[in-house]
């Protein structure tokens, strides 16, 4: 294997949807860094089977409806 050409592992906390945590390694930001996920297999309708609405925890979508207003969106 080459030297010097892999990104560098690390561990990091995962943040999840319900306020748990939990760590993994990865080449994602620095050591120690914490990620948060905005949908997760806890939440996304794939894995519950429910067919509720998704969060809008970015404001996207009020921010694309405000954007585009006038155009009839």
């Amino acid at each position: 294997m080459k030297q010097g050409i892999h990104p560098e592992y690390h561990f990091i906390e995962v943040k999840m949807t319900d306020g748990t945590f939990f760590k993994t390694r990865t080449t994602w930001g620095k050591e120690g860094d914490t990620m948060s996920l905005d949908i997760d297999p806890l939440s996304h309708p794939a894995w519950t089977g429910q067919t509720a609405k998704l969060m809008d925890t970015g404001g996207r979508v009020s921010k694309f409806k405000n954007k585009y207003a006038g155009l009839g969106f």
